[in-house]
């Protein structure tokens, strides 16, 4: 096992039960216990994400950065960039994660022109396959930093300037490169300047077909090299720009629907993201899976007294229930997983808070899994929703969702009927049963 940079964790951090007061052990993640016929390990596939745990500096909007890792003092890029990854692998091992997650410009230093960029990535592309392959840890998914350069200040894909859309597009195809390489079971597009800040200068229409043509360029090229991941999509409303057009889940179906992408994506929900929006956490995880397009998961929360995307790790129970009991009820994530796009404060300074960290938001979701399983197989909510919406099994509501009656013999129907009567929904009570298993 790697052992340089974090010297006080010698072995990985181990399941002691709820009963533990080690603050390095988990208390109810156990990856090999059974939960619904699956292990935990298998039914939350955590993932690391690299640029928040290992490339992060505690700087923020307002203020410089507050703490310094061992894996960034070498003076080279590329130095660093090895012992940034070497410090990530033994994390990785440590904590006792399958997955990681990466931008390309993550692991791998801009050079002074493209070419040399990409030879950086290809360095530790070669470098990421031979400590994945040492260490068992895999790649949950890759994807591009198509918003760090000010070249995308106006966007990537949505850029005014046909140049910078091909230096993004030729960005993207050496990113999926690179995540066919390390063998990445997903790839994400995030379009965190695909928007816009005023309509003075923007062409709404011709930025979107800009970005329908990219994402299908994309499809094409993924279908030429055989790779067979996932392609996801992360929505976000706003933050670095006031209009994003993947703003919520609603709205990036809407747009896969339109310029016929639906087939080639689904979704990557992110918490912070949804509320940032104006919705929870599990309305968008709920919105994308009614539509069979939850896809994967980033788990972190936001503060709600903040106005931006804060990105702290999941520690709220409720919130951890709400989405597992979405997940298990499509069966789970598939090929994607629990990323742990969060990070963390700016006054925890010591590396070992990184394994606190993530420990709590491993837990936080190991206990909603329990929860949520339990829930399913006391059916206490799924038998009352079911009776709620009972009157569309028979009779009137059956002709009617079956196509077999219109509005004329509708109006008919009701004609002949008393007053139909107003059914409690009954949501202080539910809200009481769930609160009744997760004491």
């Amino acid at each position: 096992m790697l052992n340089r940079f974090f010297p006080s964790i010698q072995k990985p951090i181990p399941f002691e039960g709820k009963q533990s007061k080690n603050p390095l052990a988990f208390k109810y993640y156990d990856r090999e216990q059974r939960v619904g016929g699956r292990t935990m390990a298998e039914h939350l596939r955590f993932s690391v994400a690299y640029w928040h745990t290992l490339k992060g500096d505690g700087s923020d909007m307002f203020g410089d950065p507050s703490f310094f890792r061992e894996w960034h003092k070498p003076a080279d890029p590329l130095e660093r960039a090895k012992a940034t990854m070497d410090a990530a692998f033994e994390f990785f091992q440590k904590l006792g994660v399958d997955y990681y997650c990466f931008h390309d410009r993550d692991i791998a230093p801009e050079g002074s022109t493209f070419a040399e960029t990409c030879r950086n990535l290809d360095v530790m592309v070669a470098y990421a396959k031979k400590l994945q392959q040492e260490t068992g840890v895999r790649l949950l998914w890759g994807t591009a930093n198509l918003f760090g350069n000010p070249i995308y200040a106006q966007g990537a894909a949505t850029s005014p300037n046909a140049h910078v859309m091909a230096l993004a597009a030729a960005q993207v195809k050496h990113a999926l490169d690179a995540t066919r390489e390390l063998g990445g079971e997903n790839y994400v597009f995030w379009g965190g300047r695909e928007g816009y800040e005023t309509l003075l200068n923007t062409d709404i229409k011709r930025e979107q077909q800009q970005m329908a043509r990219f994402l299908h360029m994309a499809v094409e090229y993924k279908k030429s090299i055989g790779f067979a991941g996932q392609f996801l999509i992360e929505p976000k409303p706003k933050e670095p720009t006031k209009h994003q057009y993947d703003s919520d889940a609603a709205a990036t179906l809407n747009f896969l629907r339109e310029f016929g992408l639906l087939d080639h994506f689904k979704l990557n929900i992110e918490a912070n993201h949804g509320t940032l929006a104006g919705h929870s956490f599990e309305h968008e995880l709920a919105v994308a899976s009614a539509a069979g397009m939850l896809g994967s998961v980033d788990a972190n929360r936001g503060d709600l007294l903040l106005g931006w995307d804060t990105d702290q790790f999941p520690t709220d129970l409720y919130s951890t229930t709400m989405a597992m009991l979405v997940i298990l009820g499509q069966n789970g994530l598939g090929t994607g997983g629990l990323n742990f796009d969060a990070k963390v404060r700016r006054s925890s300074t010591d590396p070992v808070d990184l394994f606190h960290a993530h420990i709590g938001g491993m837990d936080a979701f190991a206990r909603a899994l329990l929860i949520a399983q339990r829930i399913i197989d006391d059916k206490v909510l799924s038998s009352f929703v079911a009776e709620r919406y009972g009157s569309f099994n028979g009779g009137i509501g059956a002709r009617i969702m079956s196509g077999k009656t219109g509005l004329a013999d509708i109006e008919q129907w009701v004609l002949t009927q008393p007053a139909p009567l107003l059914q409690s929904g009954r949501q202080e009570m539910l809200e009481n049963i769930l609160n009744s298993y997760l004491q």
